[in-house]
């Protein structure tokens, strides 16, 4: 294999891992904090923006699958930050509202992304910013990940 391409694999390589680890370690700072995971946050977030929203919508804004949603909202639900609701019209449908708790903790909730990235892409423009987010995109598909779990909680077994 050319010299030159082993070195970008590496460069890349060594990159991912380092964002993988960042994530990981902001994911645990925010559930020691906030007593939520990223992916918990992230739900709730996504329920106080659509109140109610069904499951099945949930499931698609967050992009996880509807088991891993359904333990998520069963956990946000005993923690009184969110109620489901069952719809009278199809049994089958039920509909998620956030509770003024889950509101107020969305509201004091730092971003999602950490503070550091956070600031930096603010401070970019709007294209570039554009330019990061289509070529992690396209990092994924060389990957052939569009159908990985896209859950930000990167230890496998935590919801």
């Amino acid at each position: 294999m050319n010299e030159k391409i082993k070195d970008f694999e590496y460069r890349i390589l060594c990159s991912l891992r380092r964002i993988i680890r960042s994530v990981d370690i902001y994911s645990n700072k925010l559930k020691s904090k906030y007593g939520l995971t990223t992916p918990q946050l992230l739900c709730l977030q996504c329920v106080v923006e659509n109140d109610g929203s069904t499951l099945s919508q949930l499931t698609a804004n967050v992009n996880l699958s509807g088991s891993t949603i359904t333990g998520i909202v069963d956990r946000l639900e005993s923690k009184g930050l969110l109620k489901r609701e069952r719809s009278l019209v199809d049994r089958r449908k039920i509909f998620l509202h956030s509770t003024d708790t889950g509101k107020e903790v969305v509201a004091a909730a730092p971003s999602l992304l950490q503070d550091r990235l956070s600031e930096a892409l603010s401070e970019l423009a709007e294209n570039e910013q554009d330019i990061i987010a289509e070529s992690l995109e396209r990092v994924v598909k060389m990957m052939e990940a569009e159908n990985v779990n896209a859950s930000p909680n990167l230890i496998s077994g935590i919801q």
